[in-house]
């Protein structure tokens, strides 16, 4: 997560029970005391404040800290947090602002790049799922205008046929707890809380408004007051309930729901001890592309599985066991179907089917809870046996005023020692099964807890310290042998801090390392160390001497003047065909690079256009269309503010300084307009191209808007100027591209593109000509498919660019291989060999998955595997994980058969094939 993310647990007022609501307008509250305005917030909330009553041995934790078989990258074994965040780390990518909001013992398995939300009142965020499993849960009816329509909250199969919830495949939109709101939203509802009297009436005990039937209720189009006042409440119906739901509905009926229909997606319930032993016995294998594993961390050698966990060699483990960070050691024979968590078990025969947890108190005693795998400590069983019958023929009283369940039963004994507590629980499932009759002198002889009160006196220090783990330590001279002998940065031990001596060290091999050992240097510490400022250290390195180099030669053009009154530049896109990635600083600083890509229409038409037009207003106006602003400047220094990538005129400020237009530091904006003969408006638009498409828009949009300028100004240039100029743009706007894009839309049809090694770097291409047959062929083969889904160039680049400084083998070796690939794609379509390039788009496409794992994800190897009957080779466009995707037909199969295949697979999803045309 980003170095600012803000981490805060909230609890309940009072620690009262105020609903999930309340406790949403208690999160508002704390956001306005802290901000006083939401504007610019993106903000996460997660409903987690449940007692864990079905899955005890999480209550001390917190389920959502409960364990999850997966290992992190960093080592560490995950939690349901770590996924919570894992899952939804790109979904603040996908909204410009305001809440997200999840239930926190539910974990979405669903793709974030596919959230299309324009910070317009709320969203909910649903998948297709089967009627029949709809029924059990609650299922959106979707209005025609995208909007939710009402809310159906476990209803019948019939009920959901009859409403038109149920499409033609028996599927329906599930509700899976996940919304979105708007910060018009989020102001609304803190208009409910914003006075200490408006704050009592709504959050409190007894009004208890719930998130669910109190905040989204108002918001479906078919709801209706009368029917908002017979909603289930979280608590119970009161006066003060029925005056709150007319005032949430008064603020909230303004605003709608949007229903954003993800595809795939699926849901992991935590809710109970049955349902984690099934995982954790076989359903785990479900998960193993998440890198869920049977065993984390664990040194266990028979089928058992294990999170942090001993097995000794001595002791046995039957069939379908779950240890969780405990140790069995000795002579320990535990039976079938058992969990063990946070214990330790010593020459003890546990029998079957039984949950044994132990916890210390903060008085140092320890308690160990014993129940069976299909209790529900909601009910008032003990391995299916009556608590209120145990109670009285054993003569003794479990509860004192309290609701008669096994969660408030008292019936664990305080120990002083984890193993007294475990015979001491053993003693009490012998009692209970009958095995051994009950001992009334000696329970009364000692204290007990219940569920509830052993997990509110547990000590979080205790639960914390079980799981310690600490880090290996590394000499600063290893990192300079690793660096040399291009050990990958992953095989180097972790470091917490540097002494004097290593930090002087550090200075003195920066001062005079060359160009690639200091970026190299600067990213391993920064990996070893954990530490963010050196790693971007690294990448700064990259930026500045890349940057440097390419703008050495630019310079202030004091000659310019405008020489007509409008002037427009149209440009097509490109698709990558090959050596993509290779031609991005620093691979091609350090190894040169090769690219083959062909120039593309889409809808028949050029879409990145560019117009340069005389005012009489001597200022800069910049108006871009698609993307909805526009600015005008009359001083310079606005302009010559660069490498903010947020900066709506990011690109247009980088073309003026870049092409010399304004210089990068002084002068007067007036007198340069009065030279240039007026001021100027610069029109920038890219047309029916969605964010983030992998054809190579931004850049492509750099070249027009240089070209135009050029041709506006009457600045002579050639295509190599072009390309210099635009990979300047790119430098000084700090987004770290590569050059073939910008080749790709400048130059027509089919280019091989190459560069030598050198921080400068010179372009050459090559225009590759193909038989007219084979032109036509691909015209009829080649098809694009749009995924729906957008990712951001710039944060891929990171982890690329990381990877190949980290010296990665698979990175290394798949970006040397790429450029070759170009070549042979290059001689295949020379030949004529249309098959035989489908085949190494096929071969680059799992190089590209090497170079970035990212390029691909659920969605796009869904897409591809839909359709894989129907084609010869695949390939992303661009850096991938989202955007458009390419492939390359069997011969005979039409283009209509890949639509009618994906329509099949993705319904209502923008999954579809694009209107393109091969530029030669």
């Amino acid at each position: 997560m980003p170095a600012g993310t803000k981490f805060v647990a909230i609890p309940d007022r009072g620690g009262k029970r105020v609903g999930s609501g309340g406790a949403t307008l208690e999160v508002l509250k704390y956001l306005h005391e802290q901000e006083e305005d939401f504007e610019g917030l993106r903000v996460l909330v997660i409903h987690s404040g449940g007692d864990s009553k079905r899955v005890p041995q999480y209550s001390a934790l917190g389920k959502f800290f409960s364990p999850v078989p997966h290992k992190l990258p960093n080592g560490r074994n995950s939690t349901l947090f770590d996924e919570f965040m894992i899952s939804m780390s790109s979904v603040p990518s996908r909204i410009r602002e305001g809440m997200v909001l999840l239930s926190g013992d539910v974990l979405l398995l669903f793709n974030p790049l596919q959230i299309d939300y324009n910070n317009v009142g709320a969203a909910a965020i649903s998948f297709k799922e089967n009627v029949e499993t709809g029924k059990n849960h609650g299922v959106y009816l979707n209005g025609e205008n995208g909007n939710v329509k009402c809310c159906l909250q476990k209803k019948s199969v019939e009920v959901l046929r009859e409403v038109g919830a149920v499409n033609e495949l028996d599927c329906v939109d599930i509700d899976t707890g996940a919304l979105i709101f708007s910060t018009d939203m989020m102001r609304s509802l803190y208009s409910l809380i914003a006075t200490e009297e408006d704050y009592d009436r709504h959050v409190n005990e007894k009004t208890r408004l719930s998130l669910y039937a109190d905040i989204l209720y108002p918001l479906a189009e078919d709801s209706t007051l009368e029917d908002f006042y017979q909603e289930k409440p979280e608590g119970e119906f009161c006066e003060e309930l029925t005056e709150a739901r007319e005032r949430v509905w008064k603020v909230l009926r303004p605003y709608r729901m949007k229903l954003l229909r993800l595809s795939p997606a699926k849901f992991i319930h935590f809710g109970t001890t049955r349902e984690i032993l099934a995982l954790m016995s076989g359903g785990v294998n479900e998960y193993s592309d998440l890198g869920w594993s049977r065993l984390v961390g664990s040194s266990i050698r028979n089928n058992a599985a294990g999170y942090n966990s001993v097995l000794s060699s001595k002791a046995s483990v039957g069939s379908d066991c779950y240890l969780e960070v405990s140790y069995v050691h000795g002579n320990s024979k535990i039976g079938d179907r058992c969990v063990l968590s946070y214990i330790d078990i010593q020459d003890r025969i546990i029998p079957d089917g039984i949950v044994l947890h132990g916890l210390k108190q903060r008085d140092g005693r320890f308690i160990v809870r014993i129940f069976g795998v299909n209790d529900n400590p909601k009910e008032n069983l003990l391995f299916g046996r009556d608590l209120d019958e145990l109670e009285r023929n054993f003569d003794v009283k479990f509860w004192e005023n309290q609701p008669h369940t096994l969660w408030s039963a008292n019936l664990y004994a305080e120990a002083d020692t984890i193993q007294e507590a475990v015979d001491a629980s053993l003693e009490l499932y012998a009692a209970v099964t009958g095995e051994k009759v009950f001992d009334r002198d000696s329970w009364n002889a000692v204290s007990h807890k219940s569920l509830c009160a052993g997990f509110n006196d547990a000590d979080p220090d205790a639960i914390i310290a079980w799981n310690r783990r600490m880090e290996d330590l590394v000499a600063m001279d290893e990192i300079a042998k690793a660096i040399h002998n291009q050990v990958p940065v992953d095989q180097i031990g972790k470091r917490h801090l540097l002494t004097k001596i290593q930090k002087e060290w550090v200075r003195k091999r920066l001062k005079k390392a060359d160009f690639s050992e200091k970026m190299r240097l600067h990213y391993y510490l920064g990996m070893v160390l954990d530490d963010e400022n050196e790693i971007q250290k690294c990448f700064q390195t990259i930026q500045s001497e890349v940057l440097e180099s390419t703008i050495k030669n630019l310079v202030y053009n004091e000659k310019s003047r405008i020489v007509s009154e409008r002037h427009t530049v149209k440009l097509p896109l490109r698709v990558n065909w090959g050596g993509g990635w290779s031609d991005t600083p620093p691979y091609c600083n350090e190894n040169g690079g090769t690219v083959l890509n062909v120039a593309i229409l889409l809808n028949g038409e050029k879409p990145v256009e560019v117009t340069l037009e005389r005012i009489d207003d001597l200022k800069v106006i910049f108006d871009s269309r698609d993307m909805d602003v526009h600015g005008e400047f009359d001083t310079i220094e606005p302009l010559q503010m660069t490498g903010d990538p947020f900066d709506p005129f990011a690109l247009q400020k980088a073309c003026l300084l870049a092409c010399g237009i304004i210089p990068r530091e002084g002068h007067e904006l007036s007198e340069i307009l009065k030279r240039l003969g007026d001021g100027f408006v610069m029109h920038s638009e890219v047309t029916n191209v969605p964010k983030g498409s992998g054809l190579g828009t931004s850049s492509i949009l750099s070249a027009a808007c240089v070209k135009a300028v050029f041709e506006f100004m009457g600045i002579a240039y050639t295509e190599e100027d072009l390309y210099s100029h635009v990979l300047a743009m790119e430098q000084i706007m700090s987004t770290g591209g590569g050059w073939q894009d910008q080749v790709g839309g400048i130059t027509p049809g089919l280019k091989y593109i190459t560069s030598m090694p050198g921080l400068e770097q010179k372009i050459k291409v090559t225009h590759v000509e193909i038989p007219e047959e084979t032109k036509r062929e691909l015209d009829e083969r080649f098809v694009l498919i749009y995924t729906g889904q957008r990712r951001l160039a710039r944060n891929l680049l990171r982890d690329v660019v990381g990877r190949y400084v980290g010296n990665e083998p698979d990175s290394l070796f798949a970006l040397e291989e790429i450029q070759k690939t170009a070549a042979l794609m290059r001689f295949e379509l020379e030949r004529g060999n249309v098959d035989g390039f489908a085949k190494l788009l096929d071969y680059h496409w799992e190089l590209s998955k090497k170079v970035d794992a990212g390029s691909s994800n659920t969605l796009i190897e869904q897409i591809f595997s839909s359709i894989e009957d129907l084609i010869d080779g695949k390939l992303v466009c661009g850096a991938g994980g989202g955007g458009f995707l390419q492939v390359i037909l069997k011969k005979g199969v039409l283009k209509q058969e890949v639509e009618e295949h994906l329509n099949n697979v993705f319904m209502d999803s923008l999954v579809c094939v694009a209107d393109c045309r091969l530029v030669w």
